[in-house]
């Protein structure tokens, strides 16, 4: 178990973490988000061991994970970090990369190991292409594949798939979230993408001001966000008497109290969002059509 207690962390004098304390499971998947400079990447970096606290402590097990203070090489034996920048070998092929840090003494089980993680990051026919040929999105997931070759106990993920092109990244998620979960390998993911986290979060922490503000599974932050910061993660919403409602909870009636103009209709896919004016502000919402502008419009709020 990870065991995060009273954590605080400053740069100089300035405050990026304040009494932070959480707990992990063997398995559990933690997605830590936040806005941008609300200490998601220095928190990873300091449960690898790569910053001496202020004040707190941080465990795995029994054992107490500390600074460069007290460690000449940073980091937990069956612990691994995977960053936004990748520590790779260009020169070398992906299998070999992959490969790098497990034993030579079994070849078999070497070679099956590289082979299964080529599948997990869906790059085996590239298996004997050099890294120093492939895109940023390609490295990151042999980063990632590295990272998993020696099975650690638990992995910390900044922004793993941010460098992969769109069309990839869902079925990625599946195949990597899938894995973890099957290998029973803790997993801290911290994320600015909503995708990263429903349907593979067990918990999901929400740092603002340096803080956590929330720690709760995924469903109950959805559907009960408590702040504009936590909804605005899983998606377009709005703020109606000071209650928060999300675009796909308005919906158009024949009449109501809440009277608004449309203004622009945004093309989704399987519906359109429409903005209106609405009591002076913005309201947006969707609808299976576009809206003529000008067009007065009746709104209703739907939970």
């Amino acid at each position: 178990m990870l065991n995060v207690k009273k954590l605080s962390f400053s740069y100089d004098k300035t405050p990026v973490l304040k009494n932070i304390s959480f707990k992990a499971k063997p398995g559990e998947n933690i997605a830590i988000i936040g806005e941008s400079g609300t200490g998601k990447s220095t928190l990873l970096k300091i449960l690898h061991g790569e910053y001496d606290l202020n004040q707190g402590q941080i465990f795995w097990k029994e054992e107490e994970i500390l600074g460069p203070k007290y460690n000449l090489v940073v980091g937990h034996d069956l612990m691994k970090y995977v960053a936004q920048e990748f520590d790779l070998m260009p020169f070398i092929t992906v299998e070999e990369n992959i490969g790098k840090f497990l034993s030579n003494f079994y070849p078999e089980e070497k070679q099956q190991r590289t082979a299964e993680l080529l599948e997990v990051i869906e790059l085996t026919k590239f298996a004997k292409i050099k890294v120093k040929t492939l895109s940023g999105g390609q490295k990151q997931r042999v980063a990632l594949a590295r990272a998993l070759a020696k099975q650690p106990e638990i992995i910390l993920l900044d922004e793993p798939f941010s460098h992969i092109d769109n069309f990839k990244k869902q079925s990625l998620r599946r195949s990597v979230f899938k894995y973890l979960k099957d290998k029973n390998i803790t997993c801290i993911v911290a994320t600015h993408d909503k995708e990263d986290v429903l349907g593979f979060a067990d918990r999901m922490i929400v740092l603002n001001h340096n803080k956590i503000v929330v720690n709760n599974i995924p469903e109950a932050l959805y559907q009960n966000p408590k702040t504009p910061l936590i909804a605005s993660f899983f998606g377009e919403f709005n703020v109606i008497s000071n209650e928060i409602v999300y675009a796909h909870q308005l919906k158009i009636v024949e009449n109501s109290e809440l009277k608004a103009i449309a203004k622009h209709s945004y093309f989704k896919g399987h519906y359109y969002l429409i903005e209106a004016n609405l009591n002076g502000g913005i309201a947006l919402f969707e609808h299976f059509e576009a809206i003529k502008k000008g067009l007065e419009i009746c709104l209703k709020i739907e939970k």
